[in-house]
């Protein structure tokens, strides 16, 4: 059961005055805009131990002393990657013996609590000076021009042993069951590589890139998808494509092609469009 939220001592003081003065419960309330049951309480709790100070608190008190929590916000404050059960050996070391997950409590009592980090491509200074001059040249584009503005990108996908921790709820003794084991295979099962494509109205074709890509490759993906993709989103006849500015991309092969009516919108390398956010999703299924 969730513990109450305690009452300030200056306004537990003043509760004793109004009583004291010859006022009830049902008139300090309404005159403090405090709950009935929570003005009897306190006058009970004078009349009993004639104070309104908190009293000495039954149970064990907790191993981790004030040093030991302030180690442990520095700790991780330092190192956000440290595991709870490195800060266990930690304390261990100035002799302050605790569960790791007394640790895990505590950190979140001082809200620090244990999240999958999020992913983000390791940025040159030349690549995030590309991006935000990307980011100010756009500013001001209409919502209009973003609605009709189709997204693409390629990406590798991980077929097995992508480095992401499964749970399962499972009750006893059915460990090996089907359900509850996750198929492995040796080396991690290879990869392959992706073409996908979305606007602001949905997704569109997911197209299976194979062998190496090129030029040639990209071209004919863009020549299989690309048109279907805009007519399934119904995007304006002033749509634009969206692609970062891979050799591939830019190449003058490429860079001949014509949709009707479309424009292009090459973003720097390492261009952190929504396709991105994207991909996570495929990528951890």
């Amino acid at each position: 059961m969730p513990r109450s939220k305690e009452i300030q001592k200056q306004m537990r003081k003043r509760i004793m005055e109004l009583y004291q003065s010859g006022k009830g419960y049902k008139a300090i309330s309404k005159a403090l805009g405090r709950q009935r049951t929570t003005v009897r309480a306190i006058i009970h709790k004078w009349r009993k131990h004639g104070t309104v100070e908190n009293l000495p608190r039954s149970g064990r008190p907790t191993k981790i002393t004030p040093r030991a929590q302030r180690q442990l916000i520095q700790e991780v404050t330092k190192d956000p990657t440290t595991t709870s059960k490195e800060l266990q050996a930690s304390l261990a070391s100035v002799k302050v013996s605790v569960h790791d997950s007394t640790i895990r409590k505590r950190l979140g009592k001082n809200g620090l609590h244990g999240r999958v980090p999020r992913q983000k491509p390791l940025l040159s200074k030349k690549n995030i000076k590309a991006r935000l001059s990307f980011a100010r040249k756009h500013l001001d584009d209409p919502q209009d021009f973003w609605d009709n503005t189709l997204w693409t990108d390629e990406t590798k996908v991980e077929l097995f042993g992508r480095c992401v921790s499964h749970y399962v709820w499972r009750k006893s003794n059915t460990a090996f069951q089907k359900k509850n084991i996750i198929p492995t295979v040796k080396y991690g099962g290879g990869n392959g590589m992706v073409w996908g494509c979305f606007a602001a109205s949905g997704p569109g074709r997911l197209a299976v890139i194979n062998g190496t890509m090129n030029s040639a490759v990209y071209q004919n993906i863009l020549k299989e998808n690309v048109r279907p993709s805009v007519c399934d989103l119904k995007l304006k006849r002033t749509w634009v494509l969206q692609q970062d500015n891979d050799p591939k991309h830019t190449s003058k092969s490429t860079s001949g092609l014509t949709y009707n009516h479309s424009a292009k919108m090459s973003g720097p390398k390492f261009l952190h469009s929504a396709v991105e956010d994207s991909w996570q999703v495929i990528e951890n299924a």
